[in-house]
């Protein structure tokens, strides 16, 4: 097996301070008192991409919180062959409901790769270890003493049966798995607790950005705005139907005229975001951009800059571009799948659509109506504020590596669940 060094990654601080603001004195406090319980306690969170996907976002500004309250926390990336990250991108598809073959050759890749990374990783040093998503799970074969938790962020909710049952005996060897939302719990033997995922305001995407940069950064892509700007962000998957989006915008502009923009990039750990990146450029044209490029700042501006932000996803774990877009108060228009349909409140903070017609619909609807977007996007500014920050985040995970480490494990009925 050939492959690149394992990556150990080491993000920017994030001050606990600047959010206390956002959540006030009384959360900010539970937040330091909940954590000196874990003090001390060394952390280690395992994933296979330092960057361009949700779980990257995430683990930047979790772990320097963590690291702030006290408790030594490190970012550890696996690397693999071509061969390893298409074997894991079927098992990705397979999760979302896809049939996919799984062959013994590749199930020991599977293994292989894991072990090799392990070899490098000094397990041995750490208390807790976070596993993220299938690509490094059968690390747990390596355990030692520490507790390990398989954290998912995958759409369960009708996995390909087989590759379902083929990655639970791995997660069985766990102390707890953690998805993002109760629908996606499975028959496991292991507790299970449901954790949704949360932003950083603070980070590059969420920032507050004067208007005049927001202009240079869409300037610099070929970005105009004499039309209002209707705007999907994220990976080039087809999971999130980028070709959907196209077809409702035609749909759309055949009443009001727009622009459309599909900013993406291409994960190190997704061998097939380049096939639809390129897919996607036939349909590229005066009013239909497609931007490849790995730009946090882009991405920011954009949404700040756009009439209407969509996540059209087929299936989707949480979608976190869309919570991204309502903290700067953007209207959104979401596929009614996963995670989504627990950020949008339909009609209220947003829209919930099943079809490629009702997407056209609603886009009429807002780009019509100035008033309506501008309530619309305080609605989920609010509920943004109100339910996934980072700071709630980090208490979910404060809880859970208590009753995990402190505690001695978790009881089958503790999961605290959001409600929607």
């Amino acid at each position: 097996m050939e492959s690149a060094a394992p990556l150990r990654v080491l993000p920017e601080p994030t001050s606990l301070s600047r959010y206390q603001p956002l959540i006030g004195v009384r959360a900010t406090q539970r937040l330091l008192r909940k954590a000196r319980r874990l003090r001390g306690l060394k952390v280690l969170h395992v994933n296979s991409t330092p960057r361009g996907g949700g779980v990257a976002e995430i683990l930047s500004s979790l772990i320097p919180l963590m690291n702030e309250l006290g408790i030594p926390t490190d970012w550890f990336v696996i690397t693999g062959s071509p061969e390893f990250f298409s074997f894991t991108k079927d098992v990705h598809n397979a999760l979302h409901g896809e049939p996919v073959p799984l062959t013994r050759e590749c199930l020991a890749l599977h293994a292989d790769v894991a072990h090799a990374n392990g070899a490098q990783a000094q397990l041995e040093t750490y208390d807790l270890i976070i596993v993220h998503d299938p690509e490094p799970l059968r690390l747990v074969e390596l355990r030692g003493r520490q507790r390990w938790v398989w954290c998912c962020h995958i759409d369960l909710s009708a996995p390909y049966e087989p590759a379902w049952q083929y990655l639970a005996q791995s997660v069985n060897g766990y102390d707890a798995a953690v998805f993002s939302l109760p629908e996606y719990a499975q028959p496991l033997t292991v507790p299970q607790r449901f954790i949704m995922p949360a932003i950083d305001p603070f980070s590059l995407i969420n920032q507050p950005i004067a208007r005049a940069e927001s202009t240079r950064h869409l300037e610099r892509y070929g970005v105009g705005w004499d039309l209002p700007l209707i705007v999907q962000a994220g990976r080039f998957d087809k999971w999130k139907d980028p070709e959907g989006i196209i077809a409702a915008f035609r749909l759309a502009c055949a009443q009001v005229p727009a622009t459309l923009v599909l900013a993406g990039n291409k994960a190190s750990d997704d061998p097939e975001g380049p096939a639809v990146y390129e897919s996607l450029q036939r349909c590229a044209g005066e009013r239909i951009i497609i931007i490849e490029a790995d730009d946090p700042l882009l991405v920011n501006a954009l949404q700040r800059r756009a009439s209407v932000v969509l996540q059209k996803s087929l299936r989707e774990g949480f979608g976190l571009t869309l919570c991204e877009a309502m903290w700067k108060g953007r209207p959104v228009i979401g596929g009614n799948v996963g995670g989504i349909r627990h950020q949008i409140v339909d009609s209220r903070s947003g829209f919930l659509v099943n079809t490629v017609e009702e997407a056209a619909t609603h886009i009429v609807t807002l780009l019509q109506d100035r008033v309506l977007r501008r309530s619309m996007g305080r609605r989920a500014q609010q509920r943004v504020r109100q339910r996934f920050l980072m700071t709630r985040l980090v208490e979910d995970w404060l809880d859970l590596i208590d009753q995990i480490v402190c505690k001695g494990g978790v009881a089958r009925t503790s999961a605290r669940v959001l409600a929607a």
